[in-house]
């Protein structure tokens, strides 16, 4: 599945809605009222800030479910996803955490969302929910019963979690794509806010031989710059919200400075990749 081709760049800067708690979340207010305006806000700044995809994620829903979710939150998720999907034009994906990756999909096909996160698609991972099993299988045949075009961006050693035994992080790469088909991988820090490290992103672009390779977590303005020369793109979410807090709303001024940074880097790689082509075929 060609990433190009959905965000029409293959260099995406995909922005990040963190929904407020959800319906039989621990948190939950008690109004999906002001749990949508919210994410129609923070989705209209992104989009306006120019970043060329949004993800939706429950992430104020913590302590997260282990796989599966409430159904009140696959149903609030979409009802927010197809509010949102009507008011920008970016393409849209959805994450729902902490691995129902199979109600992302469902959700996914059902309102034509275009991607979805997946925190472990291969793998055992131990977390704060317990042993987490990918099931990369029971996806991929899923998307396939459904008939759904969506794109699968998973996570490769995701961030808040240890693997069982010590993969390499090649190997583990390599496994996210050739066995469990990842139309793209992602690489984070070791938690939120946390950047992965400049080499890490060289050896995963190196093991995804072509495969794009996204940035997870802790991208800034600051580091983009840097980060991006070893990567394809960027998942982002805590730096642009307002002073860079996580519980603050999205700051369109901010989002515009974080893009129009990465955008640079970018130019620059497709310019050296057009220079180098030229001379090779001299």
């Amino acid at each position: 599945m060609n990433l190009t081709q959905i965000f029409n760049t293959p260099n995406p800067i995909i922005g990040v809605v963190h929904l407020l708690p959800l319906p039989t979340s621990a948190r939950w207010g008690g109004s999906l009222k002001a749990v949508i305006e919210r994410a129609e806000q923070e989705a209209t700044a992104l989009a306006a800030g120019g970043v060329d995809g949004i993800i939706v994620e429950n992430f104020f829903d913590a302590p997260f479910a282990k796989d599966c979710v409430d159904p009140a939150v696959v149903s609030a998720t979409t009802l927010i996803v197809d509010r949102i999907m009507n008011l920008v034009v970016v393409p849209v994906g959805i994450n729902l955490l902490r691995n129902d990756a199979k109600s992302a999909l469902a959700i996914a096909s059902c309102v034509n969302a275009q991607f979805i996160r997946v925190n472990v698609l291969t793998g055992v991972m131990a977390t704060d929910q317990g042993l987490i099993e990918g099931q990369a299988h029971q996806l991929m045949r899923y998307r396939r019963e459904l008939g759904a075009d969506v794109a699968i961006l998973a996570d490769v050693l995701v961030k808040h979690a240890r693997p069982l035994g010590m993969p390499n992080l090649t190997t583990a790469v390599q496994e996210t794509i050739e066995r469990g088909l990842a139309d793209a991988v992602i690489l984070s820090g070791w938690a939120t806010g946390s950047p992965p490290s400049f080499e890490d992103l060289e050896l995963a672009t190196a093991a995804a031989k072509g495969t794009p390779v996204l940035i997870g977590s802790g991208a800034t303005w600051e580091n983009i710059g840097q980060l991006m020369k070893a990567a394809d793109g960027a998942i982002v979410a805590s730096s642009l919200k307002r002073n860079g807090k996580i519980t603050e709303p999205v700051d369109p001024i901010r989002v515009a400075q974080f893009v129009e940074a990465a955008r640079q880097v970018a130019a620059a790689k497709e310019k050296f990749k057009s220079v180098t082509s030229v001379k090779l075929t001299q």
